[in-house]
């Protein structure tokens, strides 16, 4: 079996009573969690000011990563799916605002009143069907649409994920462009395998100079670019992108139409009541290209 969780049950079900107990017990699970986030809150690049900044901490699960907001000094809004995860965060009396909900069907707030938004390993969940009435591809749709909808122009979601494989990255980075965030990939330790981070830093807004997306940490702690993380496919960072970009010409098919689909169209003219000529063995036949 599977060792990623979102390969052996849906989330609701996979974090019971007794792995949600288990998940936050967990120095290590806890340890992790902090780094995640406050790596997290470095890429939001939030004013350094000293105003308390209203957060949207999605799959806030037992409130680790709500925990390093607090200590930061912002207020926070928490979104899971499951209840026993928020149950653990209602006991351990954490300061955010919890709500019960499924990110893929959309986040449900009002436009605009969001300062930032983080997510701890959550939005690949959404890539894989767990009900006969799941589609990934529409339920990413209407996540990054309603993410989009409820930040403030011009502020940032950090989103860190462990897709997959590079096509599922790909997959949720796409969908992401197409609400209108601009932006991409942030990769730290891309040579690691332990210590390989993805964070999607995104914008709502246009694309522009302070859009760009930050570079990733390397294996010395410091950042590093795009050309010194490029090794194999895996390890590539993905370059900045965004939905503007002209897209790739679609693939012209050079076998042309078939005897088949040529006596199908000419059998429906006959129906209409057209004149069509008499089908025979030269219907459909392909012509040389000089006599």
């Amino acid at each position: 079996m599977s060792s990623r969780p979102e390969l052996q049950a849906p989330p609701e079900i996979f974090y019971d009573d007794s792995e949600a107990r288990k998940y936050t017990s967990s120095s290590r699970i806890a340890e992790i969690q902090a780094k995640l986030s406050e790596r997290a809150l470095e890429l939001l690049a939030l004013p350094d000011d000293g105003i308390p900044r209203l957060l949207l901490d999605i799959g806030c699960g037992s409130g680790l990563s709500g925990e390093t907001i607090t200590e930061n000094g912002h207020q926070w809004i928490g979104l899971d799916i499951s209840p026993s995860m928020l149950n653990v965060a209602l006991q351990n009396e954490v300061e955010g605002d919890l709500l019960l909900g499924d990110m893929g069907q959309g986040l449900g707030l009002r436009p605009g009143v969001v300062d930032g938004a983080i997510s701890i390993s959550a939005v690949q969940w959404l890539c894989n069907a767990d009900k006969s009435s799941h589609e990934p591809r529409l339920r990413l749709k209407a996540f990054f649409g309603s993410l989009y909808r409820c930040l403030a122009r011009g502020t940032r979601a950090v989103l860190q994920v462990y897709p997959e494989n590079l096509t599922q990255r790909e997959l949720i980075l796409s969908y992401a462009m197409r609400a209108g965030f601009a932006g991409g990939v942030v990769v730290d330790y891309p040579h690691s395998t332990k210590r390989r981070k993805e964070y999607l830093v995104l914008t709502c807004g246009p694309p522009s100079l302070s859009t760009a997306a930050p570079l990733g940490k390397g294996e010395d702690g410091e950042s590093c670019s795009d050309d010194e993380s490029s090794g194999d496919e895996e390890n590539q960072t993905v370059s900045i992108s965004d939905r503007h970009r002209p897209r790739k010409k679609q693939k012209i098919n050079k076998k042309g139409k078939g005897r088949e689909w040529v006596l199908r169209k000419k059998e429906q003219m006959r129906r209409k009541g057209n004149a069509v000529p008499p089908d025979t063995k030269y219907t459909a036949r392909k012509r040389k290209a000089r006599f």
